[in-house]
Formats: C-alpha cells, sequence, structure tokens
C-alpha cells in the first residue's frame, strides 16, 4: 500500500497486551471506525505464542486492508513479511533499517524511532519512509521508552531537518496534548494506550482526531 505522510496523522499501535483483556479485533475496529489513518501490530511481553502471534496479525491485516489501512509491524521484518504486512518501524537497537529495507523491498513502509538530528541523517540514508520522534510524554506503554523528551525535541528535528522525512510523535500522547506535538511540527501522532485503554476506542480516536482538526483550524 503506497506511504503517504498524511497515514502518519492519526498513527495507532496495539498488540493483544494493551487491551486489558479485550478482542484485540474488536479494538481495531472499533479504532478505525473512530478515524486512525495506519496501524502497528506490536506483540511484545504478552501470553501469545509465535503461532498465536501469526494468527492474531493476520486477522488484524485483513481488518486494515478492508479498510485501506497501512498495516506494518513493530521491530521484527520476519514476521512482517510472514503477515504480508505493508511495512515495518525498527528502532536505534534493532535491525537496521538498511537491511529491513533490502528485506522487504523498495515498497514496504520503513519507518525508524529516533531521538537525535544524527539519528535522523542515517534514517534518510537508509531510505527510511519516516521517523517516529519519542517519547516526548511520561508513558506506561513502553517499558524501555526512557525518560521523556518533550515536543521540542521535533522541533529541534525540524529545525535541522527542514526538508527532511516525515515525523510521528509518540509516548504519553492524548487528546489533551496532541495539539502540542502537531505545534511542534510532527505530522501526527502515534498512540497505545490513549485508543487500546480507553473504554470507548472509537470515541479516543475521535477525541484524538478532534484536538488536531482543532490545531488545523487555528493555523488557517
Amino acid at each position: 500500500m503506497p506511504f503517504s505522510p498524511f497515514s502518519l496523522r492519526l498513527y495507532f499501535i496495539m498488540g493483544s497486551q494493551d487491551c486489558d483483556g479485550r478482542d484485540p479485533t474488536w479494538v481495531l475496529k472499533e479504532a478505525i471506525a473512530g478515524g486512525i489513518t495506519l496501524f502497528q501490530f506490536r506483540e511484545k511481553e504478552s501470553s501469545l505464542t509465535m503461532t498465536e502471534t501469526v494468527f492474531l496479525g493476520k486477522r488484524l491485516r485483513e481488518i486494515c486492508q478492508r479498510s485501506s489501512i497501512p498495516f506494518i509491524v513493530n521491530d521484527r521484518a520476519d514476521l512482517a513479511m510472514v503477515l504480508e504486512a505493508d511495512g515495518v518501524h525498527v528502532g536505534q537497537e534493532d535491525l537496521p533499517a538498511v537491511q529491513a529495507r533490502r528485506l522487504m523491498g523498495t515498497d514496504a513502509i520503513i519507518g525508524v524511532s529516533c531521538e537525535q538530528p544524527g539519528e535522523v541523517d542515517k534514517a534518510i540514508q537508509a531510505g527510511a519512509d519516516y521517523i517516529g520522534v519519542g517519547s516526548l510524554f511520561s508513558t506506561r506503554s513502553k517499558a524501555d521508552a526512557g525518560k521523556p523528551i518533550g515536543p521540542e525535541a521535533i522541533h529541534r528535528i525540524r529545525q535541522s531537518h527542514a526538508h527532511g522525512l516525515p515525523i510521528v510523535g509518540i509516548g504519553g500522547i492524548h487528546s489533551d496534548n496532541a495539539d502540542s506535538v502537531v505545534s511542534a511540527g510532527a505530522d501526527g501522532v502515534a498512540v497505545i494506550s490513549a485508543i487500546a485503554s480507553a473504554p470507548s476506542p472509537r470515541q479516543a480516536a475521535e477525541d484524538l482526531c478532534m484536538a488536531m482538526d482543532q490545531r488545523n483550524r487555528k493555523t488557517v
């Protein structure tokens, strides 16, 4: 599926461990109905076996395909290939982006987690399609998120890479602070618990979309 920076507008990340015991397929369907624009399958520290992970991933991919939502996989290019995903997102300690590109081909969506301008330079050289910057705020969804770096990190990267890659902000984002992430120069926001753990994933997604729409109206 072709990549567009608009796909980063409301980027939803989820695995079974994030759904508070609810069916991940239901959570994803509700999130899509609420307006998400891209989905990342991130099955980390869950109780699922690899066979169960593949089975769930295929079900989630099919849901995304029916709604023309890009489906990418966290960290693992091998799993992304098995699931026939649209792409993969890698961190600084994962498979290098250049190798992910070689494995998955020129049409795959490749995202890279970055915090510093130097990491962005390497992502550009590796042929990444976008970068994820964070953790911007405190979060409990990722145990390895590290100390929050704030939306200012996005602003610094935008200043040093004015014509660089599209950026999605991640980490502790919700409808009350999404505006500050977009204001700092992000093309969109990525969330886990703000949607996956919400009583109504659909309403949570709608609220995030509304928060960013309000930001866009302010700049017109």
